[in-house]
């Protein structure tokens, strides 16, 4: 066991892998969360001093190579709550979950970077964080716990927000996904940020809409676990998709389309792709042509795991 504040020793290594999320689905705004088999692999090692900051495939030449990297972030705010410290790290990172696109990049990244920190402590007979702790400080750095949750705990899940202590507790559960429930997701080259979008939404709504969104959100429940026979009701939603809509026409007028043709399909988080959700194993030609003739690349999926930390490098298959 080390004391708190204590330097971790150079040439410590650990790995940690964690899934792409769809958030809200529909009518779940900020509360349902499904993780999807498209993952991201970080490494770490402790070296004596310095940052080094490795990025391939997704946000390669875009994202900051220095302590402001969101994987950087995470891995000290994961530290300071295990109360230990590090000369210097080498951050290596190979991301396949879409940057910008609604498919919870930014939760994988600060999931990775706190669970890395795991499997360093666990090499010095540190009690490693519990998934509710990941939960708590992922969440705090999105705002909002369901991509953050569904990276974490893998599946589908239900989360919320206690307030009874004073204090934003972010909270999570996870649901058995019905096993006749297949994934897709439809994903445009145009990129779009939560904060840009989430302005567009109004401060207030209509007692109306919000029984609209709480009926749909219930049967959402239903649908995923037990009656995924009920999913194109259980995926309407009158609260963000309709406002959001006029901020990425393509996805909007395929999401029509595609919910025309009878199938259940949502906006995944604040957009731009689309999360399907489907008792047929296949789309049918008419969708996937239509979304291929307008950039759009279809991706058949099953439900992401949860995150997965070790000490030493892990290969992801």
């Amino acid at each position: 066991m080390v004391t708190l504040g204590a330097v971790l020793p150079a040439g410590l290594v650990a790995s940690a892998v964690v899934s792409a999320s769809s958030a809200n689905l529909g009518p779940g705004f900020d509360s349902l969360g499904l993780a999807l088999s498209l993952c991201d692999e970080i490494v770490v090692e402790t070296t004596n001093s310095g940052l080094k900051v490795i990025v391939e495939g997704e946000g390669a030449g875009q994202v900051p190579l220095g302590p402001e990297h969101l994987v950087v972030r995470a891995i000290q705010r994961g530290l300071d709550a295990v109360g230990l410290q590090v000369g210097g790290l080498v951050v290596r990172c190979r991301n396949d979950v879409p940057h910008s696109r609604g498919l919870g990049s930014s939760a994988a990244a600060v999931v990775s970077g706190l669970a890395v920190v795991n499997g360093l402590v666990v090499q010095m007979d540190s009690t490693p964080l519990s998934d509710a702790q990941l939960i708590q400080l992922a969440s705090e750095f999105e705002g909002h716990p369901d991509n953050a949750a569904a990276a974490v705990l893998g599946g589908a899940v239900v989360s919320w927000v206690d307030h009874r202590s004073g204090r934003p507790d972010y909270r999570a559960v996870p649901l058995r996904l019905h096993r006749d429930i297949h994934l897709f997701a439809a994903i445009p080259e145009e990129r779009s940020l939560t904060a840009e979008t989430r302005v567009l939404l109004p401060a207030e709504i209509s007692h109306e809409n919000a029984r609209f969104n709480i009926s749909r959100a219930a049967l959402l429940v239903v649908a995923l676990t037990e009656r995924p026979d009920l999913l194109m009701a259980a995926t309407e939603d009158v609260l963000h998709q309709p406002q959001r809509a006029p901020a990425m026409p393509p996805s909007a007028e395929y999401l029509a389309l595609l919910r025309r043709l009878d199938i259940a399909t949502a906006l995944s988080g604040a957009g731009p792709s689309l999360i399907v959700l489907s008792t047929e194993p296949e789309l049918p030609v008419e969708a996937v042509e239509y979304g291929t003739a307008n950039g759009f690349a279809i991706k058949k999926m099953t439900a992401g795991d949860g995150v997965r930390w070790k000490p030493g490098v892990t290969v992801s298959g």
